[in-house]
């Protein structure tokens, strides 16, 4: 009882929390638009003036929305690749999904010189290049899926994942020996990560892929609590392990690799929310723990976006950087807090 009471106010409070980081990562920025305008024209009023509500609408608002989906989906893929392989740190792109995502845009925009000119422009627009990155994530998925048929170890599939991104990151590297100046800038900025200049029709699609992955991951709750101790417990308890492994990898292959096709390759997020996730809320319940997850990645990528933008000034860091600078010492942290760490 006192437990249920505990988990109803952190949940509260979170809940605030989220909500608070929200408007102030709409408020905050390089123009500075007072608190009560951007409410104004959040609810559907008119702000004083008209550059303010462009862009609270036209830009803070949409790369706003886009850090709650990229927070809250990779967290939660992060935990269902916890969980499945039994390994605190396993993350997101543990499979390859954003490695081959990786590679698939670094062939279009370090090979982009060898095609013909009006075929240039097409691969290199902003459609190609997140289209290019979901057929390099479905590609690889297909290749886990296959894998995961094949096999039975669930360790091995997670070394197939490894082995995999290694190999991408051979190929990306020759890639980028014979790419030019110019080539090499674009794919670096590519692989920072961005939250903003996503147009809403983007937006819509990403909202749809991260609500079909949350609800895959959301019906594996019980599945993964029963794989808390082992494969073959599961497996005593009822659990179809095969079917329960294929529903959580292809929730994760959804979440991440439709936010890394938008948004590019995020660290860290994934892999140190749940902990901190687990660290507060002191369960390994997954009906808890999926919540506070979505919770907190939310409020920790919208922090991490906040503090990217540096307010008051022009300069707008690397939205990939500013999680690794806080995502490294969380899971060094952690690693030192506990040192029986499972």
């Amino acid at each position: 009882m006192i437990n249920k009471k505990r988990n109803i106010i952190l949940f509260s409070l979170l809940g605030l929390v989220l909500l608070l980081m929200f408007f102030l990562d709409i408020s905050l920025g390089s123009v500075t638009i007072p608190f009560k305008e951007v409410c104004t024209s959040l609810t559907g009023g008119n702000a004083s003036k008209s550059t303010w509500e462009y862009i609270i609408i036209n830009y803070r608002l949409p790369k706003a929305i886009t850090a709650v989906l990229v927070g809250v989906g990779l967290s939660i893929s992060g935990l269902l690749m916890q969980t499945l392989f039994r390994n605190p740190l396993a993350g997101p792109d543990v499979l390859g999904l954003s490695s081959g995502a990786i590679l698939a845009v670094a062939v279009v925009i370090l090979g982009a010189g060898l095609l013909p000119s009006f075929l240039n422009e097409i691969v290199l627009s902003a459609y190609g290049i997140v289209l290019a990155s979901t057929l390099g994530s479905i590609s690889v998925l297909l290749l886990v899926l296959l894998v995961a048929q094949r096999l039975r170890n669930t360790m091995a599939i997670l070394i197939v994942g490894l082995m995999f991104g290694s190999f991408t990151s051979a190929i990306v590297g020759v890639l980028t020996y014979f790419s030019s100046a110019e080539q090499l800038q674009r794919f670096t900025f590519w692989s920072l990560g961005n939250l903003g200049n996503l147009p809403w029709t983007s937006i819509f699609v990403l909202a749809g892929c991260v609500g079909i992955g949350l609800f895959l991951s959301i019906s594996s709750v019980k599945p993964l609590n029963a794989l808390l101790l082992g494969e073959n417990y599961a497996k005593s308890m009822g659990l179809n392990y095969k079917k329960a492994q294929l529903l959580i990898i292809f929730a994760t292959s959804i979440l991440a690799g439709s936010i890394t096709a938008f948004a590019g390759p995020i660290a860290f997020i994934g892999l140190a929310v749940p902990h901190i996730a687990k660290l507060t809320f002191q369960t390994s319940n997954h009906a808890i723990l999926y919540w506070s997850t979505f919770f907190y990645g939310a409020i920790i990528m919208l922090f991490c976006d906040i503090a990217s933008q540096l307010p008051g000034l022009d300069t707008t860091l690397p939205i990939n950087a500013i999680t690794s600078i806080i995502g490294a010492p969380v899971v060094v942290w952690l690693l030192m807090k506990k040192r029986n760490f499972q």
